[in-house]
């Protein structure tokens, strides 16, 4: 986390899961071609603000999309009454799912 020791990093091919793959398409369309909303300066920092122990539970994607919510949160581009009904429509196509 943030420059400290890690120990060996193991690099490995493995299948990402579609939700990981949006996670990495959203940041690109934040931060590319222009568009700025959010740097990967910033993406870095609000992964390293999330504290250790957020840090080491999440998985790389899950700090991903912590980050870059707090960020459109702070900005003021989502609001949290926002996040909260989307986050609940998702969670009802869900239950549809089973």
């Amino acid at each position: 986390m943030g420059g400290l020791p890690a120990g060996r990093v193991e690099p490995t091919e493995h299948d990402y899961a579609l939700w990981e793959k949006r996670v990495d398409a959203l940041m690109v369309l934040l931060g590319g071609q222009g568009r700025g909303v959010i740097t990967v300066d910033e993406l870095r920092r609000g992964i390293e603000q999330l504290g250790a122990e957020a840090y080491e539970a999440m998985s790389y994607y899950e700090r991903w999309i912590a980050s870059m919510t707090n960020t459109l949160l702070a900005k003021g581009i989502i609001t949290s009454d926002e996040l909260g009904r989307r986050m609940a429509e998702v969670g009802k196509r869900g239950e549809g799912a089973g």
